[in-house]
């Protein structure tokens, strides 16, 4: 009812021609522009729309929320939306969006260039603009690296007492056993969760910062997060006590997924939103995109930067990151089965 009723709020302050908070200035008129709808923080992105304006003359005014809040307000709006481009973190709710009738397809040659499939939606409504690598970090004093292996490998019992995780409300962990119900199956992937549940030293955390920090204080030995998570707390002190390692690297590769953005099937400036999502995934962007929030860049032509490129080379799942979304629910419903909250 609470999310429901902000809903309605939003739509009545557009009609009133008052922005809810975090929204952009619109341009004066006459100037072009394009409408973002987001769930990126403005440090993160608002200097990315600063450039292409300086670059086009195209004013770009965005609205920053969750993404649930946002993908309700889109749907809320239907025809009447001014939103050109949705952009979020994460390909499950990206395939959400798409799911739920409110993104279009952006038939773009430049983006099927710049963007590797596996990083796109197959019905071209949503590409990858960054990629963040799920993986396992630990505790130099406690864990010797040559004892990792892969995600599988952290529900055996001789870590029993030393994993910390996220909670698993947050839409990371659901992909990230949505692509194990995709290699194992839903049975076998059970196993795997109930295996991490058994293992834990904590109750899971709310954030991944958060959970670093257990392994930091000796709370537990090893945990699973995104990458830039730990990139942050380096970037803050280059001897913070946890390092990475990239899992299952002799099998399926290391878990990743996106931010990202689509086309919005409403869109009263469809050819702005994809120049921009096109600028966004070029050389010229990709660099400086991913290296704010300390993550790869979704095109292969950019080389990553910084404390990110010193974790060195990687070898990634390729699996199609529409299964995230397509599994989602189902992953849901095993990790509840398993304990794991």
């Amino acid at each position: 009812m609470r999310l429901v009723v902000s809903v309605l709020l939003l739509v009545a302050l557009a009609a009133c021609g008052e922005p809810p908070a975090n929204e952009s200035t619109a341009p004066e008129s006459g100037q072009a522009r394009v409408v973002v709808y987001t769930s990126r923080q403005p440090y993160l992105i608002e200097p990315l729309f600063e450039r292409y304006t300086a670059k086009t003359g195209v004013s770009v005014d965005f609205t920053s929320d969750n993404e649930a809040s946002l993908i309700e307000r889109l749907a809320a709006e239907g025809s009447r939306t001014q939103a050109d481009l949705f952009m979020t973190v994460d390909a499950g709710n990206l395939w959400h969006a798409a799911e739920r009738g409110l993104l279009q397809p952006a038939a773009s040659d430049r983006l099927k260039q710049r963007i590797p499939a596996t990083l796109a939606d197959t019905d071209d409504q949503w590409y990858g603009l960054s990629v963040r690598a799920r993986t396992i970090v630990f505790h130099p004093d406690r864990v010797d690296p040559g004892e990792l292996s892969s995600y599988e490998d952290l529900a055996d019992e001789r870590w029993s007492g030393r994993l910390c995780l996220r909670t698993s409300r947050k839409v990371y962990n659901q992909s990230l056993v949505a692509l194990l119900i995709e290699h194992h199956g839903e049975e076998r992937a059970e196993e795997i969760v109930r295996g991490w549940v058994a293992n834990l030293a904590t109750n899971p955390y709310s954030s991944d910062t958060q959970t670093i920090e257990a392994v930091a204080a000796g709370q537990c030995d090893v945990a699973i997060v995104n990458s830039y998570y730990l990139g942050r707390l380096l970037a803050e002190g280059p001897d913070y006590p946890v390092e990475l390692f990239w899992a299952n690297q002799d099998t399926s590769g290391v878990h990743v997924n996106i931010s990202g953005a689509g086309i919005t099937r409403h869109a009263p400036r469809p050819d702005q939103a994809r120049a921009l999502l096109e600028w966004l995934a070029s050389e010229e962007a990709q660099g400086e995109f991913a290296e704010r929030n300390l993550e790869f860049p979704a095109n292969p032509d950019i080389e990553p930067q910084g404390v990110v490129a010193a974790w060195g080379d990687y070898r990634a799942d390729d699996t199609p990151l529409t299964v995230a979304g397509e599994r989602q629910a189902q992953a849901v419903r095993l990790m509840d089965r398993a304990g794991y909250r």
